[in-house]
């Protein structure tokens, strides 16, 4: 039976304190019938109708609101049923979501900031602090809302039950420039009469210690502080509840996020969230106004960090010390949590490594972040504990002082990351293959602690532009990372408006790193929009973004002397070239204004695509004329007639075949070269960032896929598969963060936990799976699997805005059959491995395709037929140079 599913609004994972009064609406059509016209019903709170709109399209994604604008606080009931092609009777309506805006005005917020501290001294982590209020609620709570931010992080309880299950609130922005505060719905939490709220506050990313070389301390501001406005409705009306706050030291005596948590037990206060704790002593917080400060308060785009699963230990070993060592088989992002009993006064320590050097801790690849945990018992019953206020990022933890008769069950590793929802999986019969791709999911995870890092676990975790550039295309298929990049995307173009530049890294923290700006790192600011809009079909990613995204490009362009060719100024060029010394990560074999250049040509190409999809002509006719000179430039100086690319090294022949930058049989050529090259370095790899994630599709797109799957599946390093074999459980920062003899790489720059050179796992879902988006929003795919490199199976499966797209291939002998599920409202171009020249064009449902499998190499697809009056397909037709 065909139902409607999945009804959601926005991007946000919850309805609730939505920042906009028109929020769009997208849903799925399960069970294989097209969708041919939808009826919305917007039912307000209160309203004894609803609102019934009825709309002839078959369109299901980012459908506007139906309804009047919401208005601040205001709450409505959505639901929608679809009438399909071929039958009378419309579907029975979906599930209802409910929605309610948030503070959408600024004159809606009417209370001040309360701080516990405005400065402190910084020898070393800083202690939390504990507020509370009491106040009275009359009768009947009809409703009751907290609207909550801090500078710094908070918890927060009401009458002595969390509030919430969110970690490390309200997360990391750009702080000067945008705050976002979390909606809680506290209305259950409430009683008739007197309720307390408590809080509980520390530093966070906000007045804490970050960055490398030392970090630095206060970068936001000198003071913590709490902005909590409670709305309360009840039989005395609706109204803002006044609350007179008080504090006082919390038993946690010094927390950072690189340093780790001390807490002591016998600090404790009991009941001190509760109504009736005497709070005489406390002392009372400054006031400071709001209007002191001027980050624009937000509604947050992406889900709320959770602790999503818990861990159990693998093996624990206990040491003729005492020490009791615990492997919890993979690499997280998280924090320990520990029940036991333990003897008054005694203090448990916890240390946090990556991987073991000699069998014990690894303690120099997190530098300066001591990753330390402290809890000192107030009793002999059993606690259960865990840090509330850092992260760390670990396999392995160390306990001193865990009691000699207690065992580990009661020791577990929380995983900890944003709340996103799994959209992507893919799997073959090659199991070291499996488990890199594992890696991959591991290390997005571990990084979208809020915002898109590099790591997490030294003195550093930084929200790098690179990265996320080069990685945003598998993200954006592994899990629905929209709101999380939105988020970062803010950040970025606020800082970018502020400082004229995008930099490279988000939100931007002056540790020493250069500031000036780079290629493949500042042209996140095109690329990962375009990406957003191409997997997730929302235009209105691409007309938010468009400024941060020209103005990147119009910086450059100014920096060429508007000839399109960039060879000036500070670059990182591909970063971590295996060949580079370990103290000198950014001497590459390949120029970089090469890449540099390179790049301009791309996101030059990529605005101009925008244009024409905002249907912008003054804006067309700019970038085309940026982008041709950027490609002549390219052309002109860093390629010979025939084909041959300056450096002559694998990254920049890959870069130019996979961004179109040859031109006629410089293709072909270039093409060869680079499987020499490949060949000649006993298919090892020879990247770094900027190469590693393309070099497997310029190898396939210039007729050498079984170069592409043998560098693949190598297991020697440097290479994809040798940190597999190592034991790893998540991607490296370096080839050889470990070297074969167990021992650590001597370089700095030695993560454990780097998802940038994992972003080839696109190639592995597009080509070796063989599911790619055509259209944006998955509208139009492509099912072409490519198989080689021995596998006999492969599988990829994608839970597009349309729903699940799959498809799963095996071969045995000379026959290859490929299943494939094609959601209702897409349309896939079928192009199997079969040796023909031929596209199928199928629909919704399950398709099966059987043949002989020829080994050969396989002729190319049939070009494409172009519609040149689809805006989308015409800016497709820019991209891919086929005007």
């Amino acid at each position: 039976m065909t139902r409607v599913d999945r009804l959601r609004v926005e991007h946000a994972a919850q309805a609730l304190g939505i920042g906009v009064a028109t929020p769009r609406l997208s849903w799925i059509v399960e069970g294989g019938r097209e969708q041919r016209a939808y009826d919305l019903e917007v039912r307000f709170a209160g309203a004894d109708d609803a609102t019934i709109v009825s709309v002839e399209s078959g369109d299901s994604l980012h459908r506007p609101w139906p309804a009047r604008p919401l208005r601040s606080r205001e709450a409505a009931v959505v639901r929608v049923r679809a009438h399909l092609v071929g039958v009378d009777a419309p579907t029975a309506w979906s599930e209802p979501v409910h929605v309610e805006a948030g503070l959408l005005d600024p004159s809606d917020w009417t209370v001040d900031w309360v701080s516990p501290s405005l400065e402190a001294p910084h020898e070393g982590a800083r202690p939390a602090t504990l507020l509370r209020a009491e106040f009275d609620v009359t009768g009947t709570i009809r409703r009751a809302r907290a609207y909550v931010t801090a500078h710094g992080v908070y918890d927060l309880e009401v009458n002595g039950s969390a509030a919430s299950d969110e970690v490390l609130a309200p997360g990391w922005s750009s702080y000067r420039h945008r705050l976002r505060y979390r909606t809680l719905d506290v209305t259950e939490a409430l009683t008739g009469g007197r309720n307390a709220i408590g809080a509980w506050l520390a530093d966070g990313w906000y007045r804490g210690r970050l960055g490398f070389n030392g970090g630095l301390w206060d970068n936001y501001g000198t003071d913590v502080a709490l902005l909590l406005q409670l709305e309360v409705e009840d039989d005395l009306g609706a109204r803002v509840v006044p609350l007179h706050w008080t504090h006082a030291p919390a038993p946690i005596v010094a927390t950072g996020l690189y340093e780790g948590e001390r807490h002591d037990a016998r600090l404790e206060q009991a009941g001190w969230s509760r109504p009736g704790f005497d709070a005489a002593a406390w002392d009372v917080p400054d006031i400071l106004p709001r209007t002191q400060f001027t980050a624009e308060l937000e509604s947050p785009t992406g889900p709320p960090v959770r602790v999503i699963e818990a861990i159990a230990p693998v093996t624990a070993e206990r040491r003729d010390d005492g020490r009791l060592l615990l492997d919890f088989g993979q690499n997280i992002a998280g924090k320990l949590r520990i029940t036991v009993a333990g003897v008054p006064g005694e203090t448990l320590t916890i240390r946090h490594a990556e991987v073991l050097d000699d069998g014990e801790l690894a303690l120099r690849p997190l530098r300066t972040a001591t990753a330390e945990d402290e809890f000192t018992f107030a009793t002999d019953r059993p606690i259960t504990w865990t840090p509330r206020f850092t992260l760390h990022g670990f396999r392995y933890a160390e306990i001193s002082g865990w009691p000699a008769g207690a065992g580990a069950d009661g020791i577990e590793a929380l995983v900890v990351h944003s709340d996103m929802r799994r959209t992507g999986w893919f799997e073959t019969d090659h199991p070291l293959l499996d488990r890199f791709h594992e890696n991959v999911v591991w290390s997005m995870r571990d990084n979208f602690v809020d915002l898109p890092t590099d790591c997490p676990q030294r003195d550093e975790r930084l929200g790098w532009s690179g990265d996320i550039q080069v990685f945003a295309p598998t993200a954006a298929h592994l899990f629905d990372a929209t709101g999380v990049l939105e988020n970062w995307l803010r950040d970025l173009a606020a800082e970018q408006r502020a400082t004229g530049s995008v930099l490279n890294f988000h939100p931007w923290i002056d540790c020493g790193f250069p500031a000036d700006p780079a290629a493949a790192w500042g042209d996140a600011a095109v690329i990962v929009p375009w990406t957003l809009y191409r997997r997730t079909g929302d235009l209105d990613l691409l007309r938010t973004h468009f400024d941060s995204m020209r103005a990147w490009v119009d910086q450059v362009f100014a920096l060429t002397h508007e000839t399109g060719h960039w060879n000036e100024g500070f670059q990182l060029g591909d970063w971590l070239d295996p060949a580079a010394p370990p103290e000198r990560p950014g001497d590459s074999r390949t120029d970089a204004t090469l890449v540099a250049t390179a790049y301009h040509a791309r996101t030059a190409r990529l605005v101009l695509a925008a244009a024409e999809l905002l249907d912008d002509t003054e804006a067309v006719a700019r970038y085309a004329r940026i982008a041709d000179l950027a490609e002549a430039a390219f052309r002109t100086n860093y390629v010979a007639p025939a084909g041959r690319v300056v450096s002559d090294t694998v990254t920049a022949l890959s870069v130019a075949i996979a961004f179109g930058l040859l031109e006629g049989d410089q293709m072909r050529e270039a093409g060869d070269r680079l499987a020499e090259l490949v060949a000649e370095g006993d298919h090892l790899i020879a990247t770094g960032f900027v190469g590693t994630p393309i070099v497997c599709d310029a190898l396939a797109a210039t007729g050498h896929l079984d170069d592409a799957y043998h560098l693949l599946l190598r297991t020697e390093a440097p290479s994809w598969l040798y940190a597999v074999t190592m034991g790893a459980t998540t991607v490296w920062e370096r080839w050889d963060s470990m070297l074969p003899d167990g021992s650590i790489n001597p370089g700095e720059m030695t993560s454990f936990n780097h998802y940038a050179l994992g972003a080839v796992a696109d190639f592995l879902h597009r080509v070796v799976g063989g599911l790619a988006e055509l259209e944006p929003g998955y509208r139009r795919v492509r099912i072409a699997p490519r198989p080689g490199g021995g596998l006999g199976h492969a599988a990829v499966r994608h839970d597009s805005p349309f729903g699940t797209i799959s498809c799963d291939w095996i071969r045995e002998g000379g026959r290859m059959c490929v299943d494939v599920v094609i959601p209702a409202g897409v349309t896939a171009e079928i192009s199997m491995p079969d040796g023909r020249d031929r596209v199928e064009v199928v629909g919704a449902g399950a398709h099966r395709f059987e043949f002989d499998h020829r080994a050969a190499d396989l002729d190319p697809p049939r070009p494409r037929r172009w519609n040149i009056h689809n805006p989308e397909e015409r800016a497709q037709m820019i991209l891919e140079g086929a005007e």
